[in-house]
């Protein structure tokens, strides 16, 4: 079983325009990380810190994946995407040869709570169409793994004892392992990660 090496303090910033965030990946780390690159986490009941949500900017050669515990945000870009991106859902996007877009909250006040991870294309994928991925919540599987233990898979495979739940993005050269997990108190699970992942 691997150890934890270190533990990183998320940085409290802001992003698109003016949203308030807390940054743990995206610094120094990422040369050990790779492909991850960075890995925000919004939240907050005060509509002022992130009711400007984030206009049009540009991406190009990685992937982002919001994941939207509570609130509601519109997704738009230059080629005439548009998704609505809800409680429990998660969008999955390849911006590959690049794209602009935004994402903007669709509610006025309220909580307004989730994270966005962005990973790295290999150099072969960077020129790759952008593309999409909007998965609803009843479309991620959860899997009750023992009293007080639960994972919802949003990608890859989660393998425990003699049992699989596959998530709903699979195949991308980056294998990806996403995984949800609530344990409550005083619980603990070991989940087996490939060789060379970090």
């Amino acid at each position: 079983m691997r150890k934890i090496k270190q533990l990183i303090a998320a940085a409290t910033v802001s992003d698109g325009a003016g949203v308030k965030i807390k940054r743990s990946l995206g610094q120094s780390q990422q040369l050990r990380l790779d492909p991850f690159l960075m890995l925000d986490c919004f939240g907050s009941e005060q509509a002022n810190d992130y009711i400007a949500g984030f206009p049009a900017h540009p991406h190009r050669g990685f992937e982002t994946v919001t994941y939207m515990l509570d609130g509601h945000m519109l997704h738009e870009d230059h080629l005439g995407n548009k998704g609505h991106l809800k409680s429990g859902g998660v969008q999955w996007m390849t911006a590959g040869r690049g794209i602009i877009h935004s994402e903007m909250p669709q509610q006025e006040s309220g909580l307004m709570r989730g994270f966005q991870l962005w990973l790295n294309l290999p150099a072969a994928e960077k020129m790759k169409e952008a593309a999409y991925v909007d998965i609803a919540p009843e479309q991620i599987p959860v899997a009750e793994l023992a009293p007080g233990i639960s994972a919802k898979v949003i990608a890859g495979v989660l393998t425990q004892a003699t049992q699989q739940w596959a998530g709903p993005i699979q195949g991308l050269s980056t294998a990806p392992l996403y995984f949800d997990l609530t344990l409550a108190a005083g619980k603990s699970l070991s989940i087996p990660v490939p060789d060379g992942h970090n």
